[in-house]
């Protein structure tokens, strides 16, 4: 798919998502919102997959470390074929597959399990590596939080990963500026995140996450080094009263915010 095309796929996932959080009373909306311009152009134009065949061996990995967005997952990899979109109103509901964090066991298209934040990133270090020890040529992607990087196990495998020249592993770190609770710049504040990497021998593209024209090629990029993409985005992207409040890190809308946000997504498309 070219940018307009995903831009137009990220519309519908954003408003299929909204609708997934307001029937279940739960979810995580706002970085979710901020996280789908990456998710869509990663499964509608860049991951080598195979939805009918989630396990074939040539596969791109994806983790999706900052694993509280499941919901924003879920609703990809439907759109994407891996299983039937109606099995989306089931999200959070007793005995669903589709739980508040992904369960690589139970969801097709799921790389593995996450939620603990600051686990995605070592794994994917790890997926990134066995590559290289078997002569495979699939990518390794993970998405992470800015938020999230404050663990100390993601620079644990930063280090490793340039140690260990994984120049087949891309970071995309979700840099909304929130976490839960309050301002990434009011808690341990990171930013400016490019140096940092660049320090600990990354190769480092910053773009306007948000922003299709960008994330296509800072994803489909090819270096020598491993790459982050250090993803300006805006949380609760799309509807107008979510978009940089915390307070939307996990609130789900009333009757009334739904049917403005419904309007808002739906006049978008």
């Amino acid at each position: 798919m070219q940018p307009k095309e995903l831009e137009r796929v990220a519309r519908q996932i954003r408003l299929r998502d909204l609708q997934a959080v307001y029937a279940a009373g739960a979810g995580h909306i706002g970085g979710e919102m901020s996280v789908i311009d990456i998710l869509t152009a990663l499964y509608f134009r860049v991951l080598r997959i195979w939805p009918d065949e989630p396990k074939r061996p040539e596969r791109d990995r994806f983790v999706l470390s900052k694993g509280h967005t499941a919901c924003a997952l879920y609703v990809t990899l439907a759109k994407r074929g891996f299983f039937a979109e109606d099995e989306l109103s089931t999200f959070l509901q007793p005995h669903s597959r589709l739980n508040g964090h992904p369960n690589c066991n139970k969801v097709p298209g799921v790389e593995t399990n996450t939620g603990p934040l600051g686990h995605g990133l070592p794994v994917a270090v790890g997926m990134a590596k066995a590559a290289k020890l078997s002569g495979a040529d699939y990518h390794t992607y993970v998405v992470t939080g800015d938020g999230e990087m404050q663990e100390g196990s993601n620079w644990e495998a930063i280090m490793a990963a340039a140690q260990f020249g994984l120049n087949n592993l891309t970071l995309v770190i979700d840099h909304n500026r929130f976490q839960q609770g309050a301002a990434l710049s009011d808690t341990n504040d990171l930013a400016p995140l490019r140096p940092k990497l660049e320090a600990f021998g990354w190769e480092v593209t910053e773009i306007d996450g948000n922003d299709m024209e960008q994330v296509v090629p800072a994803l489909e990029h090819r270096g020598s080094l491993p790459h982050c993409i250090v993803a300006h985005t805006n949380k609760g992207q799309g509807i107008s009263f979510m978009q940089d409040r915390v307070e939307w890190h996990h609130k789900v809308p009333n009757k009334q915010q739904y049917e403005i946000a419904l309007a808002e997504l739906s006049e978008a498309l």
